[in-house]
């Protein structure tokens, strides 16, 4: 059990308010939290939960353990306490990426699967005709061969150029549709050479991507926006929008998403793409890699974040330590009660430095220290490139020397260096402005997640798991503090505390005041929670403390290779692959659990509720190098 586990939360323990506490209910509009894990802006250090696939090796593991040393635990980010006093038990979570399967749940309700990738019949109405067979045929196979590696940017040469033998206009036409509908993302130029005719194909990237698509002919009756499952294995969304986006030559901003999903897992999701037809996205199936488009519709509007009714999880516990009574105790404590809606661990970063404590500096507004948090010299190991820039900023301060150590500039650290090296030392708020503003946020709303989890464990610790006088709820949009009788007749999962800012109300019992006790220990006013920079001033917003997810099923399985998937996925139905077979005298026992969460929950927290475990990657790490070795 791990060491962050309290003593037994006393349910339905009743406290009352303390003398001296007013009987008013002041009341505040609500600002309801919308966020990640289901459906919202990323965060950054969200990518991998933990250690690589069971096929990697032993070394691989030490080296990312001996990073993982100086990694956050559950403890530094306030989470403590839990719902259930069942008795926790061990497990592996994502030892493979497929034991971690993500399903959206759609604006209707409807959970997201990818089950069809035909073309609807309205796309037939666009006139980009793919080329009869025989027009393909132009290609010989070497050119075919040639076309498929410049299009998975294998090709070194940056293109392949084709003779065309008895020029002729219809044939060159023939020759340009050909290679344009059987490799999507190239494009193709005639160009003569010492009278010979060539056409050049080449990959659409870099500054001609971002160029605006050509328009073609959009029957009026179609909706503008092309609607498809996007199902992704091991690749996070803005990744995959970013391959679409290169292969369609367009700008990223043009797809549009209800939330993002985890990396490190099987995810199912909906996008929608302007004035792009469902043939043209279907064609990239032939050529994408652990990404498959499907379930293609028109619509007359783009999605939008928090759209969401929330996420689908089916996820896969390895090497579980538990009898089947204790599975059985915890999945029905988690489906009857549900579990303490902490932010998850992949909120507030992997590294040494902690995204929460460069929050605080920059509401602090102490822009010295967020730069050195940022780029100073820190413990665990890291990319050697790295490493060599922030020796270099640590010695020189010279942000110029300090840039040229890194290989990617597009990092946090190389773009808080080239807008340090652009506009001068002293005009630091400037040059952190070259962070694009989600990742600038990411770092304050870090700091606004460990302060509410640390007053929820607080709370609970204080009152158990039961309404009290001086609680909030929302009543509509509004936040109420609730009175001695109101309380009565509310449940824990009517309770919301307040993430800080200027624009809520906080709890009237003493646990709500120990907000000012801890910003103010943090060097930060409650009562002034506007900042000078407008983009980081926190208005606060509302969570409930108590989660009770839907839809929860488990089962324990058994199975005798490690390395095989225990989970059916929408793709490997789709190519009708059978589903995994379990060994009922299998020598490894699994927990494989379903359930439902809405948008800005963690399924890493209800995980956690079940093993009575620290989900950090620095205690999964020590797990898994156990399980290896």
């Amino acid at each position: 059990m791990a060491q962050s586990e309290p003593g037994p939360v006393l349910v339905g323990e009743k406290r009352g308010c303390p003398d001296g506490e007013e009987d008013g209910t002041p009341t505040k509009k609500a600002r309801v939290e919308k966020d990640q894990e289901n459906g919202g802006p990323p965060h950054h250090g969200e990518e991998d939960e933990t250690t690589g696939d069971a096929s990697d090796g032993e070394e691989g593991v030490e080296t990312f353990a001996d990073m993982m040393k100086h990694g956050l635990t559950e403890v530094d980010v306030g989470i403590l306490k839990y719902v259930s006093d069942h008795e926790g038990f061990s497990g592996i979570l994502k030892e493979r990426y497929s034991d971690f399967v993500v399903n959206e749940i759609g604006k209707q309700g409807k959970i997201v699967h990818l089950d069809d990738l035909s073309v609807p019949p309205e796309a037939e109405e666009v006139p980009e005709v793919e080329p009869p067979l025989e027009d393909s045929d132009v290609l010989t196979e070497e050119q075919k061969k040639q076309l498929g590696e410049l299009q998975l940017f294998k090709n070194k040469e940056d293109n392949v150029s084709i003779e065309v033998i008895d020029d002729t206009k219809e044939k060159r036409t023939v020759v340009h549709k050909a290679i344009k509908t059987l490799y999507p993302g190239l494009e193709t130029k005639t160009e003569e050479r010492d009278g010979r005719k060539f056409i050049v194909a080449y990959h659409a990237a870099g500054k001609k991507a971002l160029a605006a698509p050509r328009k073609h002919f959009w029957p009026k009756n179609r909706g503008s926006f092309c609607h498809f499952v996007l199902y992704k294995e091991n690749k996070d969304t803005m990744d995959a929008i970013n391959v679409l986006s290169k292969f369609l030559r367009l700008r990223p901003n043009m797809f549009s998403y209800m939330g993002t999903k985890d990396k490190r897992a099987i995810t199912v999701q909906e996008i929608a793409v302007l004035k792009i037809t469902a043939e043209r996205l279907s064609h990239l199936n032939k050529c994408l890699i652990n990404l498959k488009l499907g379930n293609f519709c028109y619509k007359n509007h783009p999605l939008k974040l928090g759209e969401l009714q929330g996420n689908h999880f089916t996820v896969i516990i390895r090497n579980i330590s538990g009898t089947d009574e204790q599975v059985q105790q915890a999945l029905t404590s988690l489906k009857q009660t549900g579990f303490v809606n902490y932010y998850g661990m992949q909120r507030f970063g992997t590294t040494a430095v902690p995204t929460h404590h460069v929050g605080r500096a920059i509401l602090k507004d102490d822009w010295k220290e967020v730069v050195d948090l940022i780029l100073k010299p820190r413990p665990g190991a890291e990319k050697e490139f790295l490493v060599r820039c922030r020796e270099e900023w640590a010695k020189t301060q010279d942000p110029e020397a300090a840039l040229k150590k890194l290989p990617n500039k597009r990092c946090v650290e190389g773009q808080l260096l080239r807008g340090l090296s652009i506009y001068g030392k002293k005009n630091i708020v400037t040059a952190f402005g070259m962070i694009p503003r989600n990742n600038r946020l990411m770092y304050i709303h870090s700091y606004q997640s460990s302060v509410w989890n640390t007053m929820v464990s607080r709370r609970i610790e204080a009152f158990g798991l039961k309404a009290v006088e001086g609680d909030l709820v929302l009543k509509g949009t509004t936040a109420h503090v609730l009175s001695a009788v109101e309380a009565e007749g509310c449940s824990i999962h009517d309770v919301v505390m307040p993430l800080p800012g200027f624009d809520v109300i906080y709890p009237s019992h003493p646990v709500g005041k120990g907000y000012r006790e801890l910003l103010s220990a943090d060097g930060l006013d409650i009562d002034n929670m506007r900042h000078k920079v407008k983009d980081y001033s926190l208005a606060g917003a509302y969570r409930r403390i108590i989660i009770r997810p839907c839809d929860v099923t488990w089962e324990i399985v058994r199975y005798d290779d490690p390395k095989i998937s225990l989970v059916h996925s929408d793709f490997e139905k789709l190519e009708n692959k059978p589903a995994p077979i379990f060994n009922k005298e299998g020598k490894y026992r699994a927990l494989r659990m379903e359930f439902s969460l809405p948008p800005s929950t963690y399924a890493t927290m209800a995980i956690r509720e079940v093993l009575k475990l620290d989900t950090s990657i620095k205690k999964q790490t020590q797990l898994n190098t156990t399980w290896f070795n």
